[in-house]
């Protein structure tokens, strides 16, 4: 910015009525003082009423002053502030939280929950607003002071106009703003098809998401058709899964809103232009008797290689694995290399034999863990290398925990798992082994449950 230096005079042109006036209030002034005086001497005690007036024009004078210095208002970033604009107290420290609440659609109406909050000592980190029909849901990340409950967060929320409040408590990975989480969700999407379900699950928080072939694995009735366009209705919404059938997202207490709509479609839009693809990565490995192998993922294209590893592997050692009838083992192959329901890890030998599988499936909310291992390469460890590189992709993929389903006599398995050196919980009933493997420390409870959304 460049200034301006006027060339125009700074004075202005003298002014001489303008003297004469005030030369002639003076004159005025000074006579009418005069008669004043002379009248009030020449009267009784004339001098005591002089001073008694001066005395009272000093102190009306004084306390004039002193009133306007208490009422002054304090300059900005000085002194104490007035009570109602105090700081809150947060030296018992704080709590990140995310709140979802839905408020009218009225000019003010955010600006009120807003400040509902902000009486409590709330401080807002991050807002989203998913315009409805009728109003808006504002989804915000709030650092709260960690004296208060998520009921009085609640009846906070209420007070400033938001009605179906749903909180839960939040953590360090929440302050990711939300375009960079949809951005890297859809680059992990882009690079391998098996982050489809797990994108959905993260970009949704809390929900279950379940994909259903187009075909049964054991022989069943075709899954219902989507549309292209999908379904959406309150807390389900259901996709047409671009490998064939549909993937079913499903959350409680939350409907979803257009918005989240939108972006579910737009990913699963995006896989279904890049085609199935499955990242080309392999170890090789050299096991303890100096045999090495390679484990890589696999998909539909090692459908026959394990359909020949079934011929091979004993009725035992596929019962341990399908829990099931051996005759119908085969019928699940086409299901578990699907990168759709899971990730599938394969260990080839040097002479290009598939001899062990490791599976990791997406089981809803939780994770399942299951391996096979032809008999003539089991306790060789074949299993114990698939199984820490599955565990290695469960973490990777934000799972808290994942399980194992076999049976009490699966000595193997027992092992291999307790090779981790996890945290392991054991549920056994009617000779079937439940062993569950915690990846991460369990979430801390909000303190009361979910609220329900506004009917």
């Amino acid at each position: 910015m460049t200034d301006e230096i006027s060339t125009k005079p700074s004075h202005r042109p003298h002014n001489w009525r303008r003297d004469l006036v005030e030369l002639a209030a003076l004159f005025t002034a000074v006579a009418a003082a005069d008669c004043v005086a002379d009248t009030v001497v020449h009267v009784p005690d004339g001098p005591v009423v002089l001073a008694t007036s001066a005395a009272a024009l000093l102190a009306v004078s004084g306390f004039h002053m002193w009133w306007t210095r208490r009422h002054r208002p304090a300059p900005a970033g000085h002194g104490t502030p007035p009570a109602h604009d105090a700081a809150p107290d947060t030296a018992g420290g704080t709590t990140l939280w995310r709140m979802r609440t839905t408020v009218r659609d009225r000019p003010g109406s955010l600006a009120a929950l807003c400040l509902a909050l902000a009486r409590h000592g709330v401080d807002i980190l991050a807002l989203q607003t998913h315009p409805l029909a009728d109003g808006a849901v504002d989804e915000l990340l709030l650092r709260a002071p960690e004296r208060l409950t998520a009921t009085e967060l609640a009846g906070a929320a209420a007070h400033g106009g938001g009605s179906g409040t749903w909180l839960e408590r939040a953590d360090a990975h929440d302050l990711v703003d939300a375009p960079t989480r949809v951005l890297n969700l859809a680059t992990r999407t882009a690079l391998d098809a098996a982050e489809l379900p797990l994108a959905l699950r993260q970009l949704f928080g809390r929900c279950t998401i379940r994909s259903v072939p187009a075909r049964r694995p054991h022989g069943g009735a075709p899954a219902e058709p989507v549309p292209a366009e999908g379904v959406w209705e309150g807390t389900v919404m259901r996709l047409r899964d671009p490998s064939g059938g549909s993937i079913t997202v499903e959350r409680p207490y939350l409907p979803f809103t257009p918005t989240e709509f939108a972006r579910a479609r737009a990913l699963v839009e995006l896989d279904a232009r890049l085609g199935p693809r499955v990242p080309p990565r392999s170890d090789v490995l050299t096991l303890p008797e100096g045999n090495e192998i390679t484990v890589r993922r696999a998909d539909g294209g090692d459908l026959d290689a394990a359909r020949e590893m079934h011929e091979r592997c004993s009725s035992s050692t596929l019962a341990l694995r399908y829990h099931g009838p051996v005759g119908d083992a085969d019928r699940y192959l086409r299901h578990l290399l699907s990168p759709r329901f899971g990730r599938t890890l394969a260990a080839y030998t040097a002479s290009g034999r598939l001899v062990a599988l490791g599976h990791l499936l997406w089981d809803g909310e939780e994770t399942e863990i299951a391996l096979l291992v032809e008999d003539a390469w089991q306790r060789r460890g074949v299993g114990g290398e698939l199984l820490a590189r599955l565990m290695a992709l469960a973490v990777e993929a934000g799972c808290a925990s994942v399980y194992a389903v076999t049976q009490a006599s699966n000595t193997g398995m027992v092992a291999a798992m307790r090779a981790l050196d996890l945290p392991l919980d054991y549920q056994i009933e009617e000779g079937t082994l439940v062993i569950t493997a915690r990846l991460a420390p369990a979430p801390v409870p909000a303190g009361v449950p979910p609220l329900p959304p506004r009917p």
